[in-house]
């Protein structure tokens, strides 16, 4: 049975709880970006390193999944995946992606537009190194995104894995690691009355400067 249609038409919050001027942001996105995160930690934001990636084929058709921020830094907005997944070759026919962050306690949202590239070897093994065991056992087990029969070929493969690695180091799989996203646009979206909404978008410049403006919402 679905939801009453107009049910669905008059779900509506009007959001009250803060502004955003353009004297209360940071000349660097980076910096602004942080102060935001920060906030919604002290929030208690479930998952606020929770984002929606998406990508677009070589043909243009768009791709969406919820992937989870592992570092952020002037270089750009690290993840980790599986190369081989849908998204891993994806991004490698097409580098470029969108990060969207929704934060709805807070009546935000920030939105992130650039290239990626993948991080060094180097950082995908001192990630892989700092993840709970269980972690690097799932990276080991799980072909993403191909078929599989069903779910007991999962837990077979984990069963076998964790007697193989009983008391030794797991090693990194070498389909495993990071891509950064590197930014050439951020906006930050602040939730206002009557849909007049606060949007405040940077973007980066040849001489490495960004550039403010606001955005009608």
């Amino acid at each position: 049975m679905s939801v009453d249609k107009i049910t669905v038409q008059n779900l509506r919050l009007d959001y009250k709880s803060a502004s955003l001027l353009e004297t209360d942001v940071h000349q660097n996105p980076i910096i602004q970006f942080d102060i935001w995160f920060k906030q919604a930690l002290d929030a208690q934001v479930l998952e606020p390193n929770a984002m929606t990636l998406a990508t677009a084929t070589a043909n243009g058709l768009p791709q969406a999944r919820i992937v989870l921020l592992k570092e952020f830094d002037a270089q750009g907005f690290v993840f980790y995946s599986n190369y081989d997944s849908q998204k891993g070759l994806t991004l490698l026919e097409n580098p470029y992606a969108a990060l969207v962050f929704f934060w709805g306690d807070l009546e935000r949202q920030i939105r992130i537009e650039g290239v990626v590239e993948r991080v060094s070897e180097a950082e995908s093994e001192a990630y892989f190194k700092l993840r709970p065991r269980g972690s690097q056992l799932g990276a080991l087990v799980s072909p993403q995104s191909t078929v599989i029969a069903n779910r007991d070929f999962l837990e077979d493969k984990l069963q076998k894995l964790e007697k193989q690695f009983t008391n030794k180091d797991i090693p990194k799989p070498q389909h495993w690691g990071g891509f950064r996203v590197i930014p050439n646009k951020i906006e930050f979206w602040q939730g206002r009355r009557n849909r007049l909404h606060d949007r405040i978008v940077y973007t980066h410049q040849k001489d490495d400067s960004w550039k403010k403006v606001r955005l009608a919402p």
